[in-house]
């Protein structure tokens, strides 16, 4: 076993791929998308702020503390995720000419656009996951009817190394389908449990807005926020 590792290893990567056949070549290609995607979405949402929020928590503070205004200000013109859907709120819940439902829909509207681009291109670090092994074993199989084929035309004379270098070269399209999918599925459930975690701040965030909107003393303050 030792011996064969580092014999796979030995190998220049190019030939690899071109041992492992045209099946080999879409699963490197796979593996770039992969990247990029990646890449892609780190910077995306470290331009979303995803991994922001303590503004908002200042402003729900102070929203709580029935400081209106300043809550409003600690969060206009914020660039995270978290202090635009709590700009929706508290700028709609501060407009005396918005009803409380549309209010509410408006930054609903806000959060899920929000939570959309939270969640673009997981529909394709998903599909990688899932083709990239079926690529690797469609053409282990291949392959391995390729090594047998070659095995019958030889009848007795069939060289026995010559059958176990076909079947090891064609197992290499199954090891590289694998190491493109695992890490695109660990890195899908690592995006999607961000965008879970935006989820819920979302959800609390705009309820515990609005929960205090609606407490007794709101009319009044809205009433002189807007003189």
């Amino acid at each position: 076993m030792p011996e064969l590792s580092s014999t796979i290893t030995a190998l220049p990567l190019l030939q690899m791929i071109q041992d492992g056949g045209w099946t080999m070549w879409l699963i490197t290609s796979l593996s770039v998308v992969t990247l990029a995607i990646v890449l892609w979405k780190l910077f995306s949402l470290s331009r979303l702020g995803v991994w922001g929020g303590s503004h908002s928590r200042r402003a729900l503070a102070l929203w709580a503390e029935g400081r209106r205004r300043e809550a409003m200000e600690e969060v206009r013109g914020r660039p995270s995720a978290r202090a635009r859907v709590a700009q929706a709120a508290i700028g709609t819940t501060l407009d005396p000419s918005i009803d409380d439902k549309t209010a509410r829909e408006e930054t609903a509207r806000i959060a899920r656009q929000t939570l959309y681009r939270a969640r673009e291109g997981l529909r394709a670090l998903e599909l990688i996951a899932t083709i990239a092994p079926l690529l690797g074993l469609l053409g282990t199989v291949l392959g391995m009817i390729a090594a047998f084929q070659v095995l019958q035309e030889s009848g007795n004379r069939a060289d026995p190394s010559a059958l176990a270098g076909g079947i090891w070269e064609a197992l290499l399209t199954t090891a590289a389908g694998m190491a493109v999918a695992i890490p695109a599925g660990v890195a899908l459930s690592w995006f999607e449990s961000i965008a879970d975690r935006l989820q819920a701040d979302l959800e609390d965030l705009a309820t515990r807005i609005f929960v205090k909107a609606d407490s007794p003393q709101q009319p009044a303050l809205r009433l002189k926020a807007a003189e």
